[in-house]
């Protein structure tokens, strides 16, 4: 066929970067995991130090008090040792804590190169959407997905920017950005260790929306005489009290009371309106500033990183200290709760006084955190697909190719396929060639290789490597129909939702950019011959409009399209083979429609009487 060549392709293992990152993350994780053994020991010698510190206080403590053979003074020697030992033991504990989490996150690095991924990580099921084009399709988004298999990202800034990459194709200027800042930030292993490392938490509870809208909405208390004032009132109210103690005159002391509760009464409801507001959006802000103080360290050469480091130097003051003290703040509200807080607290105006704090910090930072939230998400996300370049060395950067929709791969395959059954093939959409209408039997490859090219498609648009030896691509938008399904909840058939989706597809050749279609078991839910007819339309329209794609059917009448449509579709096909009773499959690409169904014997195969 003209312009179709398709080339077999055979099992073959990964590619092999220099610098293997199976043995790479090996050699460290048994570094960490030896790290970790050390100071468990160490841990282990304290615990026993101090119960024998403690064993001998005791002693002392029984020979002074019960026989006065030794002051009692000698009990200061072990309580000293024992805050010592306390010291050094908290010291070993965070570190051999910290080195477990180093031993963990190369034990999921290596799960993810050795396809024991799945059912681990954020799975992204907040960015699932039933209307998207594609995403429920290809499986972006749940366990054992695209995003999961993906996102290495502890803000929830860095999912959403993850997220939007892949709902989202890039214009082609932004998708070589990204190329290039994905291939700077591949090497930087110990730069994703230390992100990894920071905190307790496995992501950040930040709300990047909450936060941001907190942060820009009007001030609820704006007056730095009134800031000032609280100030001069609780250093007033510390003196009187100095004085009531020192010389028992309480009349200057009771004096300022009355001056605080008046100042009280009149902000009491702005204060509880600035400590309301901030509760929530401000709520796990740590880790975040640890996350902006590493990166604040990293130089980088490629444009885009460039940008978005320079958004992190906004306002003069670097992001991480401006939100480490409004963690500091919050910490200090938080502490009000304290039952020594509670006691000194209203005289200190301690509420007041933290409230007007918040407000001030939002005055002079609240303009530069969308900014902040923006760029440190945009960064996880990038180094969320450098990490799955790093340990897919075998994967290669798409060319992006200007003009008329185009799609060649050479050696392409499933990146969510383990790689002991990943079965590569060539396909080329170009040219004349428009359409390829696949065939085959049940379970034989048909679905898969739709998601195949789907996914790859999204990962190249993304600025990710794709799972290929070589792949030429158009920027394109994507539609696909693999997944549809009856609802009861609106009552609409398989059929009904299917065509739903077809002119969904249609719409979106009208947008700029050419169409990659990719249709499953084409109006599976109607009768043979409206499949046909109804089936032709649909492919005709979408080729006229400029759009390539693949379709999957069981109807070999749906195959005889090609006739109709030449030069501008082909028919391909996978095969199946019965040995010894058993149906196996190659899933080789090959031209042609198939010429044999195994649907009776699958019947067979579960005991079925046919």
């Amino acid at each position: 066929m003209s312009g179709a060549r398709l080339y077999h392709s055979k099992r073959v293992p990964e590619a092999k970067l220099p610098d293997d990152p199976r043995s790479e993350y090996t050699a460290r994780l048994e570094a960490r995991r030896a790290v970790y053994a050390r100071l468990d020991r160490r841990h282990i010698a304290i615990g026993n130090a101090k119960v024998a510190v403690f064993a001998a206080a005791v002693a002392i403590a029984w020979v002074a008090f019960s026989y006065g053979w030794v002051s009692p003074w000698w009990l200061l020697a072990p309580a000293a040792v024992l805050l010592v030992l306390d010291r050094i033991h908290d010291i070993v504990l965070r570190r051999r804590k910290r080195a477990q989490r180093a031993a963990a996150f190369y034990e999921r690095g290596l799960a993810r190169i050795e396809d024991r991924w799945a059912g681990t990580g954020a799975t992204g099921d907040e960015f699932r959407d039933q209307t998207h084009p594609y995403a429920e399709d290809l499986d972006l988004f749940g366990e054992g997905s695209l995003f999961q298999l993906l996102s290495t990202a502890r803000l929830r800034a860095g999912e959403e920017a993850l997220a939007r990459y892949l709902l989202e194709p890039a214009e082609p200027g932004t998708t070589r950005a990204r190329q290039a800042a994905v291939s700077e930030l591949r090497p930087r292993l110990d730069l994703r260790e230390d992100l990894a490392l920071l905190g307790e938490e496995l992501r950040s509870a930040v709300n990047p929306r909450a936060f941001s809208a907190w942060a820009e909405q009007p001030l609820t208390m704006d007056s730095t005489p009134a800031q000032i004032t609280a100030a001069a009132l609780s250093i007033l109210a510390v003196a009187a009290a100095a004085v009531w103690a020192a010389f028992g005159v309480v009349e200057f002391f009771l004096g300022v009371a009355v001056v605080e509760a008046l100042f009280y009464i009149k902000w009491r409801t702005q204060v509880a309106r600035a400590v309301e507001l901030v509760g929530e959006p401000a709520y796990g802000i740590a880790l975040f500033a640890a996350i902006l103080e590493r990166l604040e360290r990293e130089r980088f050469t490629s444009p885009l990183l460039v940008e978005l480091r320079k958004g992190l130097d906004t306002g003069g003051v670097p992001p991480s200290q401006a939100i480490a003290r409004l963690n500091r703040l919050m910490e200090l509200l938080h502490s009000r709760d304290n039952v020594a807080v509670r006691v000194i607290g209203p005289p200190l105006l301690w509420t007041t006084q933290v409230a007007f704090a918040i407000e001030a910090w939002r005055k002079k930072y609240g303009p530069s955190v969308r900014g902040w939230l923006a760029a440190a998400g945009e960064m996880e996300a990038l180094m969320s697909l450098a990490a799955y370049a790093y340990e897919h060395p075998g994967d290669v950067f798409p060319e992006l190719v200007e003009g008329p929709a185009l799609f060649e791969a050479e050696g392409i395959g499933h990146p969510l396929v383990p790689a002991s059954r990943l079965v590569r093939n060539d396909l080329r959409l170009c040219g004349d060639l428009r359409v390829l209408i696949v065939s085959g039997s049940n379970m034989s490859g048909k679905s898969t290789l739709l998601r195949t090219v789907g996914v790859n498609t999204v990962l190249a648009l993304a600025g990710a490597p794709v799972r290929a030896r070589r792949l030429r691509l158009a920027p394109m938008a994507l539609g696909a129909s693999i997944r549809t399904l009856d609802s009861l909840q609106t009552g609409a058939s398989r059929f009904y939702t299917e065509i739903k989706r077809l002119r969904l597809l249609v719409d979106l050749t009208k947008g700029p950019r050419p169409v990659l279609f990719l249709l499953d078991e084409l109006l599976h839910g109607t009768n043979s011959n409206d499949r046909r007819i109804g089936g032709e339309a649909v492919i005709r329209s979408l080729v006229e409009r400029g759009a390539i794609g693949l379709v999957t059917t069981h109807d070999l009448a749906l195959a005889d399209i090609v006739n109709v449509l030449a030069p501008h579709a082909a028919n391909v096909h996978f095969e199946d083979h019965l040995e010894n009773g058993n149906i196996t499959f190659d899933y080789l690409l090959r031209e042609g429609v198939v010429r044999k169904s195994n649907a009776l014997e699958l019947m067979r195969s579960i005991g079925l009487e046919v």
